[in-house]
């Protein structure tokens, strides 16, 4: 006896709703000369100040000129971080300011098909911002991102994962609160730049807050990124450390999004989001 299942469920359902959703955003994204402009305009004004800036420390310092594209580099990194948080909090957002989310929460999407979207919208964004300005790094500065190899998938990895768990966050906030926390979302990834050591060492910061910066997977990239370039050594230890607090923060975000939404739905939040 076969067991037949709903059309609205299994996997080619889950999938096509995905799909549905990664769709709706991409065409946003394609349609939109400005929405488009705006994810390659910050990353290459910051790429373009700090390689200038880079260049001009290389004439004058010996020490700078051996960490060639070591700015640059950091702020590449930076950015995938920034750019992926922002790309999947502001696709959310984009669902509130449309006030589509009450049609969303009422329709066969689930909650884990969401954030699976969200996820993916990201990487799109993401990929929009900031291949141009890779690009435009090599061409600059002769800083090449995919020179580092399996470094930079590490890099990347753990950055992304990191993104996500500061995006489930926000956007946690953002269901349960409403609008008003709505800056949570722009925030909250900046108000841990001076901690995660993007330009400088940890050794750097007062010893009172080197903890907090070692809690953070984003510290281990920046280090692993200065071990690289400056002892031309690959610390596959601090990925590992850092890919095990990802796995922690994703997991403890995606529990508080689940809590937050439930609280959402049963004080009644979610109608009132688009006011």
């Amino acid at each position: 006896m076969t067991t037949k299942l709903h059309p609205q469920t299994g996997f080619a359902a889950s999938a096509r709703r995905i799909g549905g959703m990664v769709r709706r955003h991409w065409y946003l994204i394609r349609s939109s000369v400005p929405r488009t402009a705006e994810l390659i305009f910050w990353p290459l004004v910051s790429m373009l100040m700090w390689g200038f800036l880079q260049t001009y420390l290389a004439q004058t310092t010996s020490l700078a000129a051996k960490a060639a594209g070591l700015f640059v580099g950091g702020v590449l990194l930076w950015d995938i971080l920034v750019r992926s948080q922002l790309g999947f909090s502001v696709a959310f957002l984009e669902e509130i300011w449309s006030r589509n989310l009450g049609h969303l929460m009422m329709s066969p999407l689930r909650p884990v098909e969401l954030i699976g979207s969200l996820m993916i919208v990201s990487l799109i964004k993401l990929t929009v911002a900031m291949v141009p300005v890779a690009i435009l790094a090599y061409i600059f500065f002769g800083f090449n991102l995919l020179s580092l190899g399996i470094a930079f998938a590490a890099f990347f990895a753990n950055l992304v994962f990191f993104s996500w768990a500061l995006g489930l966050i926000s956007t946690g906030a953002v269901l349960r609160w409403g609008l008003g926390a709505e800056s949570i979302a722009w925030l909250i990834v900046f108000l841990l730049l001076p901690v995660s050591c993007v330009y400088y060492p940890v050794s750097t910061l007062p010893d009172w807050l080197q903890p907090v910066a070692l809690a953070l997977p984003s510290t281990y990239v920046f280090e692993g990124l200065r071990g690289l370039v400056l002892d031309q050594t690959f610390h596959g230890d601090f990925m590992l450390r850092a890919l095990l607090l990802n796995v922690l923060y994703v997991s403890g975000a995606l529990a508080l999004f689940r809590a937050l939404l439930e609280s959402a739905r049963k004080n009644g939040a979610l109608v009132q989001l688009g006011e």
